[in-house]
């Protein structure tokens, strides 16, 4: 019952985008999975709201600090994995998101704000590391990539990254209009009308 949290300190890296992507896929391949919307914009919870009941997966909107801890343990019986959806800003509720789980991905688009977004988690990862001794796997998902070139500011956010010798996955988030078209449309990639969304097949 592993809990996967997305964190960044600046808004709009991707970090919904990449919940909606995992959460998803996971559910499709069998896993039961459960999403605490912890994020103000509930933008996770309004696409649940549009797309209706899908198999194995269920959202919990409206999560705060005091609530957190309580939702994770009424719902372990009947969940594989928790995925944590954080506001875009530096909280106490970031630091017990944090401190909770068992992975943290720090979605990063190619800027200086959302590199400095990172580092900020980062920086909390390290406080509970040093202060408190609690160990956090982490890791980078690069979003927003444009899927045919290497941009500087990009180039110039994985050199940060190798030079803090954090793992930044293999696989980025491409931009693509069908990522945004799923939150208009609700429901999966799978289901989007490829008549309508460009490039669904590439998403």
């Amino acid at each position: 019952m592993p809990v996967i949290t997305f964190a960044n300190t600046k808004g709009g890296a991707g970090k919904t985008t990449a919940v909606l992507l995992l959460a998803t896929e996971l559910a499709r391949m069998g896993h039961r999975v459960t999403v605490l919307d912890a994020d103000p914009q509930l933008w996770i919870s309004r696409w649940a709201d549009m797309s209706g009941p899908m198999r194995n997966l269920s959202i919990i909107s409206n999560v705060t600090m005091a609530s957190m801890e309580t939702h994770i343990r009424e719902n372990k019986a009947n969940t594989d994995c928790f995925i944590i959806d954080l506001p875009g800003t530096k909280n106490p509720l970031l630091t017990m998101a944090l401190g909770i789980s068992d992975h943290v991905l720090i979605p990063v688009q190619g800027s200086a704000m959302d590199a400095r977004g990172a580092a900020e988690v980062l920086e909390h990862l390290e406080f509970l590391d040093r202060k408190m001794g609690i160990k956090v796997e982490h890791s980078v998902v690069l979003t927003r990539v444009n899927a045919m070139i290497s941009t500087r500011s990009m180039l110039v956010v994985k050199a940060l990254m190798a030079e803090k010798n954090v793992r930044v996955l293999n696989t980025p988030i491409a931009e693509r209009a069908a990522f945004r078209d799923v939150f208009d449309c609700g429901g999966t990639l799978e289901a989007l009308d490829c008549h309508k969304v460009s490039n669904v097949d590439k998403a």
